[in-house]
């Protein structure tokens, strides 16, 4: 069990679903991933789920608010990036051409955050910890491994993340920086920059979220028999594994990888 037990500055430390549907958002993923559901009341805003796997934190979710929906936002999967001091990193974004949507604010006491636009469009929240450090399980099945952000504006894009939170953005063996880029985070590979045609026409800069599986084909038969939609078949990749991207019942989009053995 790859057990997280402290937060890594620019490492992705949570993983969270804005829903129309909670309670079948819980169901799905549960179903899917045997993940565990630990409800927190939040007065009139309702419950804040906490997704559990193996005792550990693994995602949550909330139910999108009517003024959100009514601005367009769409169900989606969000992500949240580890920083030593919030406040000094949303400032710096903005510095670096990023848009500040909400913050910096407390979460309780759990830490503090601010909502971030990149300067290509895509979101990603910061968060500094206090009571709680995000995820506590990675890289196990069932669990987060991986982020692809999609954009068309891959050169805006590194020059953004590195400024910001020390990235650095590598080809594959014997590839160019034209070609699929993995992120790096000190020695960790942590996510991927994909050439910008991958992004499909109409779609908006996004971080995808990758859950890790066993078997990428049955994992991505059963979310599509408990109503996902398929946006992209279960398919090789080259070196690394198999790969799906779906949308949930509500439309919140994903992506399934089980690695080369």
């Amino acid at each position: 069990m790859a057990i997280i037990d402290k937060l890594i500055p620019g490492s992705f430390c949570w993983m969270e679903l804005s829903t129309t549907d909670q309670p079948a958002a819980k169901q799905f993923y549960s179903s899917l991933f045997g993940w565990s559901v630990v409800d927190h009341p939040m007065g009139p805003a309702g419950d804040y789920t906490i997704f559990q796997l193996k005792g550990q934190d693994c995602a949550a979710a909330f139910t999108l608010e009517k003024e959100r929906l009514d601005l367009g936002v769409p169900p989606h999967w969000g992500i949240y990036i580890g920083v030593a001091n919030v406040n000094e990193s949303t400032k710096l974004a903005s510095d670096l051409g990023a848009t500040v949507l909400a913050g910096p604010f407390d979460a309780m006491d759990k830490g503090r955050m601010s909502i971030i636009r990149d300067p290509t469009g895509a979101h990603f929240c910061l968060w500094q910890e206090n009571t709680s450090k995000g995820i506590g399980i990675a890289g196990e099945d069932n669990s987060f491994c991986w982020a692809d952000l999609n954009t068309p504006d891959r050169d805006s894009a590194k020059k953004f993340y590195s400024a910001l939170l020390g990235w650095k953005f590598v080809p594959g063996k014997d590839k160019d920086d034209s070609t699929y880029l993995h992120i790096m985070n000190g020695e960790s590979g942590i996510g991927g920059l994909p050439p910008a045609e991958f992004l499909p026409p109409g779609i908006p800069p996004h971080w995808m979220i990758y859950y890790l599986v066993s078997d990428c084909d049955a994992s991505f038969a059963k979310a599509a028999s408990l109503g996902a939609v398929a946006c992209v078949p279960p398919m090789s990749i080259e070196g690394a594994g198999r790969m799906a991207v779906l949308n949930d019942p509500q439309g919140a989009g994903f992506a399934l990888f089980q690695p080369k053995m």
